[in-house]
This record gives structure tokens, sequence and C-alpha cells, in this order.
């Protein structure tokens, strides 16, 4: 199978894996326009699960290096196959939430405060698992990212003092916290059923590629149920309440699937990258998506257009606060 055994081709992957998380979304801003949010969500989710088995049955099937797709499947244990499903269930309830939250409040809002918080649980939960890195910079650094998701708040919060009392709706904020509270630990799951080394992967963990493929397995297989879920408590009544005859046209569901394509592909970037780029790196670049999401909302889509000067001065603290605490859980992993 394909690996990568070079640092700057890691980092140029991991670089993709932020370009990738932070432009999906756009996916669901267009069809939103005119459908409901599950509609797109369905095609996002195909999409994810399409670049998993493209990928698994070309790159991870050529090559002497590691083991082919079937074979490493088939010689997995139990419990690192039941891992890898579970984290992409546990990833969806999360992503599903951040979706709607996205619907609600817009891309340059929910996406720094789920992701940010997202990022934040993230640290915990891989510390208490490998207590490596600098413990006071780790916790300065999450706390900066939990200022951001404070400065996101407020910013939002300026932007909507204009509207009338009945008109300013919260939720989106909440739901969006909801979803980053859970997919905080996604990761987490899934690489703890993979090798260490997916050249030479140790027998019964899964190389990359079959993880990615078992995770996407576990999103497609969740998703019907937390669908439904969504739906009977009214969280997924985000977009148009209906279109002509619940379908979307081919262009719609065009766009849904390439959201899904694009989102799996920066994951497996990731998967394959960040051995050689090493968790510091890959791990700061990856949640660089925040930032490339967050402008794309305020300059594609003018999210923020029209609000007062205190709403800018708050995406500004925000931006400066994520990254500073994205510098200093580099340093602290490094």
């Amino acid at each position: 199978m394909f690996t990568v055994d070079q640092p700057a081709l890691a980092i140029l992957l991991c670089l993709l894996t932020m370009l990738c998380w932070g432009s999906w979304t756009n996916g669901q801003k267009i069809v939103t326009e005119s459908a409901p949010l599950p509609l797109f969500y369905r095609d996002y989710v195909y999409g994810i699960l399409a670049m998993a088995l493209l990928l698994a049955f070309t790159l991870g099937s050529f090559g002497s290096k590691g083991r082919p797709l079937l074979t490493d499947v088939g010689q997995a244990e139990m419990a690192n196959l039941l891992l890898a499903l579970a984290g992409g269930v546990v990833f969806n309830v999360g992503n599903s939430l951040l979706a709607i939250g996205i619907s609600r409040s817009g891309i340059s809002i929910a996406m720094p405060i789920g992701t940010g918080l997202s990022l934040a649980v993230g640290l915990v939960v891989n510390y208490l698992a490998e207590p490596k890195g600098n413990l006071p910079l780790l916790a300065v650094g999450g706390g900066a990212v939990l200022a951001a998701i404070a400065f996101s708040a407020l910013a939002y919060r300026s932007k909507e003092e204009k509207n009338a009392p009945a008109e300013h709706d919260q939720s989106g904020i909440w739901i969006a916290l909801a979803g980053g509270l859970v997919a905080g630990f996604f990761f987490r799951i899934v690489s703890a059923s993979m090798a260490k080394e997916p050249a030479n992967p140790e027998a019964g963990l899964l190389t990359p590629y079959s993880a990615l493929v078992l995770f996407s397995i576990g999103i497609t297989l969740s998703n019907p149920i937390i669908e439904r879920l969504t739906r009977r408590f009214g969280l997924a009544d985000t977009g148009p309440a209906k279109t002509a005859d619940r379908r979307l046209t081919l262009r719609q569901h065009g766009i849904g699937l390439a959201s899904g394509l694009l989102w799996s592909l920066g994951m497996a970037a990731l998967l394959l990258g960040s051995p050689q780029a090493g968790d510091a790196v890959s791990y700061g670049l990856s949640q660089g998506a925040t930032i490339v999401s967050v402008l794309w909302g305020l300059f594609l889509w003018k999210e923020f257009e029209g609000a007062p000067a205190r709403a800018y001065r708050y995406l500004w603290l925000m931006g400066i606060a994520y990254v500073v605490g994205l510098l200093l859980i580099v340093l602290a992993r490094s």
C-alpha cells in the first residue's frame, strides 16, 4: 500500500487536511439555500464512504508495504474493528450537530465554537491516554482556544443585537457546542485501533486505509438513526421546510457528494501524514481548518456584512486567540 516516508510530503498532506476540512461546509451552504439540511447530509455521508473505498482499493491495496485492505481487515482483532466503527458513530453524532449549528448560526460562528471545543476536549482525552507534552503549555493553549470560543459567541451576539428579541436565536451556538463536545472523542477512538507503523503494521491492528473504511461504514450505518433523532427533537428543522418532491437536483446531489469526498480525502491525508509529520505538526495544521472555514464565512458568504464594528473586533480577538492556542499546543507537543 502507499505510505508516506518523507516529512515534506507529510506536511503537505496535513495542509491538504486543513483545506479540505475547512472547505466542505461551503457545499452545505449552497445546497441548504433551497433544500433541507438532512437531504444534503445524506449525500455528504455517501461521499465520505465512497472516497474511503476508492482510496482503500487503490492506494491501500497496491505495493509491497503494509497489508492490502481485505487482508488487513481479516487479521484485525474484533476490538479494533469495533473501535474504528464506533469512531465513525461518535464523529457522526458530533458532526451532525455541528452541521445544524452551521445552518443556524453560520460557518464563521459555528465552526470555531464547535471545532474549538472539540480541540479542547481532544487535548484532555489524548493527554489522559498518553501523558506526553508540556502540561502548562497545553493548559494555556487549551485556555486560549476556549477564549476564542467565547469571543465567537460575543461576535455573534453583537451581530444580532440589532434584531428584535424574538428573532435573536442562540440555539445554533449551543448545538455547535454540543457537537464539539462529542466530536472531541472520535479521533482518539479511531487512532486506538491503528498500527503505529503503517508500512510495517503490528498484528491485530488496522492500517490507515482499513481504519478509514470502517470509520466511514460506522458513519453510514448510524446516519439514518441520527437523522431520525434530530428530526424527533426538532434539531434538523433548518433551511427550507421542503423541496418540490423531497428530491434534490443532480447538481445538489453532486455538491453533497463532493463535500463528503472532500472531508474524507482530508481524513485520509491526516492518517497518512501524521506518522512522518509528527503529532504536533499534524495536529496543529489540521485544526487550522477552523481559520479556513471562518475566512470562507466572512469573505465568500459575507455572514457579518452590516454587523457593528464591535462584532469585527471580537472576530479579530477570536482569530488571534485561536492561532495563539494552536501555536502553544504545537510547542507543548513538540
